[in-house]
């Protein structure tokens, strides 16, 4: 697939609703304009970092590149907000290929839930029993009974969110590679979790399902009561995240292998 390629002369700018966010927008459009994403050749988001996933899922079958500047608490897929040289800084930019994760989660009474998820998918338990899960990876057992709080599998993007707070590795954001990461184990004690080729069929059931609830989540997309989650790459859909080439995805990740 063919790399979004600048200039980038006509922004759609989305914002969200605090009123550092509400603020920059005025002040952006007033400057530049604001089109519609339809007529746009870029995105710039306002906000934090629940507001670039939730504009990456807006937009996740547009292929439209999306530029964040941080008006918000939490900015770590977000760039410095300045309001001058927008469109000479968007053409300086680099772009980060993300593909997001597909999830189909069947349930206890046999439906069956589908969702897209950019950072990671996750079980938890739902009640106070620990959750009982197998997980396969193409077809062959690789652990026949985790006892955990739940286990997440986490794209290089989403590897420096939940994943690296329930102890997961951080992988870099060109790294053909996903995590996948108990939380909270209890048997077997010693499983810290896996690195896993990202082409991989990745099948997690849930043991006594009925005894042990368990829902699962890709990203904001919760489903309950699964017995069954299967996950893989989306090899056919590429999400593009614009970066200040001093403050690229991989400068950002290498940083935060070291901090201490």
């Amino acid at each position: 697939m063919a790399k979004p390629k600048p200039p980038y002369e006509r922004v759609a700018f989305v914002a969200s609703e605090s009123p550092e966010a509400q603020a920059a927008l005025q002040a952006l459009t007033a400057r530049y304009g604001n089109r519609a994403s339809i007529e746009a050749d870029c995105i710039v988001a306002l906000g934090g970092d629940g507001l670039m996933l939730q504009t990456l899922h807006r937009h996740i079958h547009d292929r439209l590149p999306i530029f964040g500047m941080n008006c918000g608490s939490v900015g770590f897929l977000m760039n410095d907000y300045r309001e001058d040289d927008l469109h000479e800084r968007l053409a300086r930019t680099e772009v980060s290929r993300v593909n997001p994760l597909f999830m189909v989660a069947t349930c206890r009474d046999g439906t069956v839930h589908k969702a897209l998820a950019i950072n990671e998918v996750s079980l938890f338990r739902e009640t106070a029993q620990a959750a009982k899960l197998k997980i396969s990876i193409d077809g062959t057992v690789r652990l026949p009974e985790l006892i955990c709080d739940g286990a997440l599998v986490a794209t290089p993007a989403g590897s420096t969110a939940y994943n690296l707070s329930a102890h997961g590795p951080i992988v870099p954001i060109n790294a053909q590679l996903l995590a996948l990461t108990p939380i909270s184990p209890f048997r077997p004690r010693r499983w810290r979790g896996a690195l896993l080729p990202n082409k991989v069929h990745i099948v997690i059931d849930v043991l006594e399902a009925e005894k042990r609830p368990v829902s699962a989540v890709a990203d904001h997309f919760e489903t309950r009561s699964v017995v069954r989650v299967e996950i893989e790459k989306a090899r056919q859909i590429e999400l593009y995240m614009m970066c200040d080439p001093h403050h690229s995805m991989d400068e950002r990740i290498l940083t935060e292998q070291f901090r201490y």
